[in-house]
């Protein structure tokens, strides 16, 4: 990517969003015209207008999270008059740490890396932050904790689990038969998983009956190719509830219930998007609560905390969005479809969170504001 310099008064700006292409490395920029510097009241690095170059690089895709957390980047972002390009790399580890590499040796100032979990990773930041480059991951690695300067950040993984499984408690009184949809090998999973195990512990009424998970770009109808063969196996009455750590694994397991007939199953699911809030809205859906955070804020959160790291302002090392817990009770009683722009009218707090929203990025937002 060649050098591009911002000139005062005018910045590039993204004019599409790039969601869920693998292979390619941002969107093209277009210059615009921008309000000159002077800004008064912000950091001296944005008060000459020349605002911030920002990478997202995101390894898992092909899901409306990952498309509502890259949107939550790029618009907070572009909000404070930075150029924000994104990429997923849709499963694929070799394209995700080639990314990074040819981030090293490009002109960003800060990069926000998505589920790099493994080892390779860590060096991949290290390079990034011996660069010059600011650095924010999410659901990432955990030994990156040891590199100054970065930040952690991740949804509540523990209370997200927690919030969901205690629902399936109550609602069988502590005895039922459970299909596990569960991957292992990545952090987020590793955390739900700890809470999984500590309520079977704690319950000795549940029993596990099944487990399966696989992440792929088709994880969706693997589980549900998974789930069907399942239900071969386990007559009616033989399975109360299904516990679903990642959404993918929910909407494969609802579609297979929906074609056995069995829906009486419950699912307990975590994570949300639009397509979620469909399915689980449907009229005889077995798709009763999922846990979540709502990604789009996420990656508006992540950028904050960027933002703050390259104007010198001090950040924690970790951070955790909080979780909330939603219904199909709560959704059906709505008067109107529920969707994620609408979602905070069902979930009280849900898409806000002025969480390292400093009066010196309203400033900016300000400014720039069209």
């Amino acid at each position: 990517m060649t050098k591009n310099i911002f000139k005062k008064g005018i910045v590039a700006l993204t004019t599409a969003t790039l969601l869920l292409t693998g292979c390619s490395g941002g969107g093209d920029s277009a210059a615009s015209s921008k309000p000159t510097g002077p800004i008064e009241n912000v950091p001296e690095k944005f008060a000459d207008g020349e605002g911030a170059k920002i990478k997202v690089i995101r390894k898992i895709g092909g899901d409306d999270h990952t498309a509502q957390f890259l949107a939550g980047a790029k618009e907070e972002g572009e909000s404070l008059g930075f150029t924000v390009d994104v990429f997923t790399a849709n499963g694929d580890s070799a394209k995700f740490h080639d990314a990074i590499n040819q981030t090293v040796n490009q002109d960003y100032d800060g990069v926000i890396i998505s589920h790099g979990d493994d080892s390779a990773t860590v060096g991949g930041v290290q390079q990034l932050v011996d660069s010059g480059k600011e650095v924010v991951t999410f659901d990432s690695n955990g030994d990156l904790a040891n590199i100054e300067g970065v930040t952690l950040t991740s949804q509540d993984d523990e209370e997200l689990a927690k919030l969901a499984l205690d629902q399936l408690v109550n609602d069988f009184n502590g005895e039922a038969n459970v299909v596990y949809l569960w991957v292992d090998g990545f952090p987020p999973m590793v955390r739900r998983n700890n809470v999984y195990k500590e309520t079977l512990e704690n319950n000795p009424g549940l029993n596990e009956v099944e487990r399966f998970g696989v992440a792929a770009a088709d994880t969706s109808v693997q589980t549900q190719n998974a789930v069907a063969a399942m239900l071969n196996k386990h007559p009616k009455g033989s399975i109360d509830a299904i516990f679903a750590t990642w959404d993918a694994f929910a909407v494969g397991a609802a579609r297979a219930l929906k074609e056995a007939g069995r829906e009486e199953i419950k699912i307990y699911g975590i994570d949300v998007s639009n397509a979620d809030l469909q399915e689980i809205s449907t009229e005889g859906s077995p798709w009763k609560y999922t846990a979540a955070v709502d990604p789009k804020l996420i990656g508006a959160v992540n950028l904050r905390l960027l933002a703050k790291k390259l104007a010198g302002e001090e950040t924690p090392q970790t951070y955790d969005l909080e979780a909330s817990l939603i219904s199909q009770e709560d959704l059906k009683q709505s008067n109107e479809a529920v969707n994620m722009g609408n979602l905070s009218s069902v979930v009280e707090g849900w898409g806000e969170s002025d969480s390292f929203l400093e009066e010196w990025m309203n400033t900016l937002k300000e400014h720039y504001k069209k």
